[in-house]
């Protein structure tokens, strides 16, 4: 599965949890085994969290680093990237 087939597939779970109580249930309680079901590539041994916001609590993910990327390049994108997440947290209710 590509990123682009990975982060459309979680689209569409997030999707069918705010539809579906018991999917939200299942997710919320076993979110690997509805990763894997919906096709989501997962390592052996992988931890999944599914948090949820509330009007009260909101979630802020913090990405791996990717190694792959030289210092400075970080720096470089560092500003995007944080404007990125910003305005999609603070587009929550």
């Amino acid at each position: 599965m590509t990123e682009a087939e990975s982060d459309a597939a979680i689209d569409d779970i997030i999707t069918k949890a705010w539809g579906d109580e018991a999917y939200r249930a299942r997710l919320l309680a076993d979110p690997a085994a509805v990763l894997r079901q919906e096709g989501i590539d997962l390592s052996v041994g992988a931890l999944v969290q599914v948090l949820q916001d509330t009007a009260a609590v909101q979630t802020l993910v913090l990405p791996m680093r990717p190694w792959d990327l030289a210092e400075d390049v970080l720096e470089g994108t560092a500003g995007a990237l944080s404007a990125v997440c910003y305005d999609s947290f603070m587009q929550w209710p």
